[in-house]
């Protein structure tokens, strides 16, 4: 909306301004977290209001969490979405098709997660959506949007798969590109959710991997940066820096008030959100490895799930004392904040290489 000012910059110079990617970029991470934080404590006492138990703890979790997370309300991710949905449509160029099609990610799975959260909390239990009504739901929005990216897509093969470390590599999935692009934001999608289980846990890795996709977005859609790292050039994809900048402040805004001890969880409105939206901003931009790289630390705590049951049901024996794998140093004895802030630092490290990947060619 705002973009649209720039185009009386003729009469009022200082309007141009907002033809700046940079400048709408910081206007979205600034309105993002300044809207998390004005309505933040609103939505809590409403979420309150209405979740008299809070988040139902599960049975099969952590003995701690009964006691330390009773009562807390879920449904914190609502805070996020607003901000996100706002900012982006404030700061963003709406003419641009991967803008829309990232927030129908974004808000499509973040209905699907308050739904799942909605029968968590009135049945006071921790099953929500049935697995495979969740699933297909999440695999039937991705599969639409796909479709859609690749249809907006003109100016590299809409189908094709970029490679870390070669330059301006690209391999033609054909067809299987579409199940393969929905594969990466379900899995993201659900990575994160697997992720969500300690305060603030989820939010920084999720900050994390969408500062380094606002560096990648920008660099993707910018021909001339694009032509000297030698990676390929998507026309269009600029605009998601601004759309990952309202992420970062809307996650900024929400981990002021989920940080140790919580007064809200994100819950799957949350976290099956922004997962998604990861998944998707890394399928616009063809950097879907890239994603597995920076978000190392979700793919860590999925893979620890797998592990887990395919071992216990091959063997009868457990790998990890339990899964996922923040769990799993809680019965070690770490305390939650180490845990925390020692997956921050590995989510850190994953960033960091994620991006050095631009260079390394």
């Amino acid at each position: 909306m705002m973009y649209w000012l720039s185009d009386f910059s003729g009469d009022i110079a200082v309007l141009n301004l907002f033809r700046y990617l940079t400048f709408r970029t910081g206007g979205a991470v600034i309105t993002s977290m300044v809207i998390a934080f004005v309505f933040g404590p609103a939505i809590i006492r409403w979420l309150k209001s209405r979740q008299t138990n809070g988040q139902p703890i599960r049975n099969d979790g952590p003995e701690s969490h009964v006691l330390t997370k009773q009562g807390t309300p879920t449904m914190g991710g609502m805070m996020m979405l607003l901000g996100i949905a706002v900012s982006t449509l404030i700061w963003a160029d709406l003419s641009n098709g991967y803008v829309w099609a990232v927030l129908a990610v974004t808000l499509g799975f973040g209905v699907i997660g308050f739904v799942d959260d909605y029968l968590k909390v009135t049945r006071s239990h921790s099953s929500g959506l049935p697995g495979r009504v969740k699933l297909g739901a999440q695999t039937a929005i991705a599969i639409a949007v796909a479709l859609w990216i690749v249809n907006l897509t003109t100016e590299v093969t809409p189908t094709g798969l970029a490679l870390p470390f070669f330059k301006d590599l690209l391999v033609d999935l054909g067809w299987f590109y579409i199940p393969f692009a929905a594969f990466v934001m379900v899995g993201a999608s659900n990575a994160v959710n697997l992720t969500d289980g300690l305060d603030g846990l989820a939010i920084v890795p999720v900050m994390i991997s969408a500062g380094v996709f606002l560096i990648i977005s920008y660099l993707i859609g910018n021909v001339v940066f694009a032509d000297y790292l030698q990676v390929h050039f998507v026309r269009g994809t600029g605009e998601l820096t601004v759309f990952c900048g309202a992420i970062i402040g809307a996650g900024l805004g929400f981990l002021w008030f989920n940080a140790p001890p919580a007064m809200v969880f994100m819950g799957d409105t949350g976290s099956l959100a922004m997962g998604g939206a990861l998944g998707a901003v890394a399928v616009v931009t063809k950097h879907e490895i890239v994603l597995a790289i920076t978000g190392g630390l979700f793919v860590l705590e999925t893979v620890s799930v797998i592990v887990q049951v395919v071992s216990f049901k091959l063997t009868g024996r457990r790998v990890f004392r339990m899964a996922p794998l923040h769990h799993h140093f809680e019965q070690k004895g770490w305390a939650e904040p180490t845990i925390v802030i020692r997956f921050w630092i590995i989510a850190c490290v994953l960033g960091i290489v994620g991006l050095s990947t631009l260079k390394l060619r």
